[in-house]
């Protein structure tokens, strides 16, 4: 079972960009190969586990994780005229365009501005379910930034992929639904979910995932902000053609029976970028479970090894990057 750990950051604060601002954590040394860490859905920046942060700096890196634009301490969008998650759902199945606040290629640009206030050239990017979607589309917009890219039970969005067990997107309801009755009503419905979904190879940390959930609850609780990231990923679509442009080593981990985004998600991911390697990872579901973290943190290091390094491993603190729109 996971023990239950609080890193304290090193460094914290909130990031000007793209018009917004993003709440990060830094860890380890500043000088030491640089990762970020971009969670998925709904989640905020504690649902990385902390001991797996602390694999990948007892490896040697600096780790740096992030809160997405609408959830936890970055800038909520104050935006209502979208369509709702389930008029959006229905004009994704019908592939007519989805009227949305954003989408993940602003997102993309998110992240980009935080490189630029951070003073990084180029990171190795881990992303997970939303946040893997998200550092693909980076990886294939912005390859001279990027040192490597590990995508986590991700997808490429295309139309033709296995859609989410019915069941299970039931009882997710989209993440954002949960804990109107309060704290304890939001931990109680957050293990619940990921009891769902976590796979069969382990016995699921209860006691670990309502910690991350009352964190959370603590920090932020703003059920819009979920919501507007699901319509956000509908109004994406499919982005395969653009994973081709992906130059960075590249690793793909997928749970086998992965019921929210099929593993033929992460497949997809994997064909279309050259070279990229595939890890599928038997009785994982859509869950980072204790008996994971070192051996992902291994394949993550082993990645970011193969990395090339720029030249420059800084910019100055502040700097704005050229950047062209990318839609």
């Amino acid at each position: 079972m996971e023990k239950v750990l609080h890193l304290t950051p090193d460094r914290s604060g909130y990031a000007d960009t793209n018009g917004i601002q993003l709440y990060y954590e830094d860890f380890g040394p500043q000088s030491a190969p640089p990762i970020l860490m971009i969670m998925g859905l709904a989640a905020q920046l504690v649902y990385w586990p902390d001991p797996l942060v602390d694999e990948l700096l007892q490896r040697g890196y600096r780790v740096i994780r992030v809160d997405n634009r609408d959830i936890g301490l970055s800038t909520k969008i104050k935006i209502r005229d979208y369509d709702p998650l389930p008029k959006a759902y229905l004009k994704q199945v019908a592939r007519r365009r989805v009227n949305a606040p954003y989408t993940l290629v602003d997102m993309v640009e998110d992240t980009a501005g935080l490189l630029d206030f951070l003073g990084l050239e180029a990171v190795n990017l881990v992303g997970a379910s939303m946040g893997g979607m998200i550092s693909q589309l980076f990886a294939a917009l912005y390859p001279e930034r990027t040192l490597s890219l590990t995508s986590i039970m991700s997808s490429t969005l295309h139309p033709c992929l296995p859609a989410p067990k019915l069941g299970v997107m039931a009882r997710v309801g989209f993440m954002g639904r949960r804990g109107k009755g309060g704290r304890e009503d939001y931990v109680k419905q957050t293990v619940s979910v990921y009891r769902a979904i976590h796979g069969q190879a382990f016995p699921f940390p209860a006691e670990a995932v309502a910690d991350r959930a009352g964190r959370a609850f603590d920090r932020c609780f703003h059920p819009r902000g979920a919501e507007r990231q699901g319509v956000a990923i509908m109004a994406t679509g499919n982005f395969e053609p653009l994973l081709t442009r992906v130059k960075a080593p590249t690793l793909v981990i997928h749970g086998d029976i992965d019921p929210l985004v099929s593993v033929e998600g992460g497949k997809a991911t994997a064909r279309m970028i050259r070279g990229a390697r595939l890890e599928i990872v038997e009785g994982m579901g859509h869950f980072l479970h204790p008996e994971h973290y070192a051996r992902f943190a291994g394949w993550i290091d082993e990645t970011a090894s193969h990395a090339a390094r720029p030249d420059r491993a800084t910019r100055r603190s502040g700097e704005k990057g050229k950047r062209a729109a990318r839609r």
